[in-house]
């Protein structure tokens, strides 16, 4: 009888320990990289051991594959039973051996051959030897025989459906594409989706697919319709999609498929800076939504803005992590955010694990506004990064370091909530977080959050918008582009190159009219596509950017005119003369954040100027997009970096283990996995954000 207690004891204590571990155990195959980020839980976590601090030193290029079609390419490729599956700047979606990195197969759409909009990688869903990949190109979610990369034809309509189904009969000409893959629940697909931020978008829906037909499951609205939760929280007509839209999830999802809820972190509403057309709180934009996976049903939620104004959406997928309390192991979601926050959340409950505290913040907006009185705050964990800046906090480095000083002293700055406004707005961190989409990475034996950030400042500027009589004044398609393009590309046509906006001057001369007529109907990469513009605005605005337009104004075309009556002026960083950010170091961080204590362990910059350093200035950061990955063998990588640079480093210290020059950028997630017993790892190396050269690579390091 003694021995069998025991045996029960001892098969207690197993089961306990394998169900402590559980998420991370299941999170990836023990060489396999099956899905986006690693896993379900979005932990960006390999258990490979292979290699270690002692040796990544000696990594070298394993192999290099060139899609051909160079471009920023933001792609976390998946691995399956040795075949590694990605996507080209074009989104065109491909196989190669994991091992060799030779070509299988590669798809392209012969009814859409080449689309723009950045991809973030694919979906892989099994059932015996149904196997499919499922990826999106424009407004279309496609499913491929992942053996073959035929199309599915049972799959919607010949294969593809559109990422319009589901939603209202006036959101059926607007802006939508999914730059994120979509999260499996048994037969189902839910999708990200990417949509306009002004007051022409769409609704962001979160739908559900089968897998299997393309049929739309269920829909949860974050826009609540009359009677429905939350409908009190904005103006009574909002939910009719007239001049108020998005609140969608573009950055991804977390699920836990044992219990069945899936997490849903959702962006603002649109139009992101001015909401005096939705008064109240806007549930359930900016919000971590838990649902019943199979049904869509919250269970709970909780909202990181109110009214937001700031364009602080949820940048990335929650992580699903286990936080050690007391001696109890509670399951647990992490979401990091722009601000540079880090919230904890009890998986089930939706109770914080974490004081939060609703703090007053300044409510002197424009003309209009509704602005919220106060917003929540996490009281632990500390921010990952700064969140104002004063006038001892400017580029020390700067030659314009006075005139830095005087345009800060012309802008709201002192609070992290000041207002939008026509004298300006500091945005810090900036509208890239702070967090952004590439996410943090977690490893469950440390209880270690591994957290990339950026440390930019940007200004916000808001400006009445035009009115009938001043449009009057200008031709047909500088009406369109004044309305439509200026914001990013300047009256001038000039762009905003470090910004990463492009001159359209002389366009002519480097593209031809259908390129820019898709362009302006599409959108690419970060662009939002304008389809909801009538063809005969789209063709006064191609002849106003080729210079083709006759001179005489007139009422020829009357440009959709802005709804609002504020309008922001562009996406403008707070930049020395050099190009430099005009806040002191650091302008890029790696942290390492213990989530059972709240405490970091280390920060460091990240990433280099190299023109700086030869001046015997320290390392000091800078931008970064895409994330790390942390491994059971003690390394964690991560390029991401504005430097082009691939690194390992020490996951216990941050130190700096390696580092190499990719062909280009990589500003993508790495991915790590196994082939005949090597370890790899991989990384997209598009370049061409911020301002960087363009590649076509992945290219795969391993061992000697």
């Amino acid at each position: 009888m003694k021995i069998k207690y025991y045996l029960l004891l001892l098969t207690a204590a197993v089961a306990a320990a394998l169900l402590v571990n559980f998420t991370q155990i299941s999170s990836v195959g023990t060489s396999e990289w099956r899905e986006y980020l690693g896993g379900p839980d979005r932990a960006h976590y390999s258990p490979l051991k292979q290699i270690t601090p002692e040796n990544v030193s000696q990594l070298t290029m394993a192999w290099q594959y060139q899609t051909g079609d160079s471009g920023q390419m933001q792609c976390n490729p998946i691995v399956v039973d040795g075949v590694l599956f990605g996507t080209t700047p074009s989104v065109q979606v491909f196989a190669l051996d994991a091992a060799t990195g030779k070509q299988l197969w590669r798809f392209a759409d012969s009814r859409d051959p080449q689309w723009y909009n950045t991809s973030r990688g694919v979906t892989y869903w099994a059932d015996g030897s149904d196997k499919r990949i499922l990826f999106t190109a424009g407004p279309w979610l496609y499913a491929l025989n992942a053996q073959t990369g035929q199309i599915i034809e049972s799959f919607g309509d010949g294969g593809r459906v559109s990422l319009r189904l589901g939603l209202p009969e006036n959101a059926q000409d607007k802006f939508i594409c999914s730059n994120t893959p979509g999260t499996i629940y048994n037969d189902l697909i839910v999708m990200p989706v990417r949509l306009s931020e002004g007051p022409d978008a769409a609704p962001g829906h979160i739908r559900a697919f089968n897998v299997r037909t393309g049929a739309l499951a269920w829909t949860f609205r974050t826009i609540p319709h009359p009677g429905e939760a939350g409908y009190e929280t904005w103006g009574k007509d909002n939910w009719k999609n007239t001049d108020v839209g998005a609140a969608n999830n573009w950055a991804g999802m977390a699920v836990d498929r044992e219990r069945g809820i899936l997490y849903v972190p959702t962006g603002s509403a649109g139009y992101d800076f001015y909401g005096g057309n939705r008064p109240g709180d806007n549930l359930y934009a900016n919000c971590l939504l838990a649902l019943d996976a199979a049904t869509g049903k919250r269970k709970w939620h909780f909202q990181f803005i109110h009214h937001d104004v700031w364009d602080r959406d949820l940048p990335s997928p929650p992580t699903l992590v286990q936080v050690r309390r007391g001696g109890k192991v509670i399951d647990a979601v992490a979401q990091i955010t722009k601000s540079g926050f880090v919230f904890v959340f009890d998986r089930v409950t939706g109770k914080s694990l974490f004081p939060i505290k609703e703090i007053p913040v300044p409510t002197n907006g424009l003309p209009g506004e509704f602005p919220s009185p106060t917003q929540p705050v996490p009281l632990r964990p500390a921010p990952f990064s700064r969140q104002t800046i004063g006038p001892t906090d400017v580029n020390p480095y700067a030659e314009d370091k006075e005139e830095l000083l005087a345009k800060l002293r012309t802008i709201r700055h002192k609070n992290q909530f000041e207002l939008p406004s026509e004298e300006g707005t500091l945005i810090f961190p900036g509208f890239d977080g702070g967090g952004e989409w590439g996410g943090p990475a977690y490893d469950a034996e440390s209880g270690m959050l591994y957290i990339n950030s950026n440390e930019m400042a940007w200004v916000m500027k808001m400006e009445p918008v035009l009115q009938a009589n001043e449009l009057a004044d200008l031709t047909p398609g500088q009406r369109v582009y004044r309305i439509n393009c200026a914001a990013c590309h300047g009256v001038e046509r000039a762009g905003n190159p470090q910004s990463g906006y492009p001159s359209l001057v002389d366009i002519g001369t480097r593209r031809d009219r259908d390129y820019v007529h898709t362009l302006v109907k599409n959108g690419k990469g970060m662009m939002p596509g304008f389809g909801y513009l009538k063809e005969e605005e789209r063709a006064a605005l191609m002849a106003y950017l080729f210079n083709e337009e006759k001179k005489e104004v007139g009422k020829s075309v009357q440009a959709t005119t802005f709804p609002l009556p504020y309008k922001m002026d562009g996406y403008n960083k707070f930049l020395d003369k050099n190009g430099y950010p005009g806040i002191n170091p650091p302008w890029g961080q790696l942290s390492a954040l213990n989530l059972n204590t709240g405490e970091y362990a280390w920060k460091i910059p990240l990433g280099e100027f190299k023109e700086l350093s030869a001046k015997g200035i320290p390392p000091t950061g800078c931008e970064n997009y895409g994330g790390p990955v942390v491994t059971a063998g003690g390394v964690l990588f991560i390029a991401a970096t504005k430097d082009g640079m691939f690194r390992a480093f020490d996951k216990r210290t941050g130190k700096l283990l390696f580092q190499t020059e990719l062909p280009a950028g990589g500003f993508a997630t790495p991915s790590v996995y196994e082939a005949n017993g090597k370890q790899y790892v991989v990384i997209a190396c598009g370049g061409t954000k911020l301002g960087t050269k363009k590649g076509d690579s992945y290219v795969a390091f391993a061992l000697p």
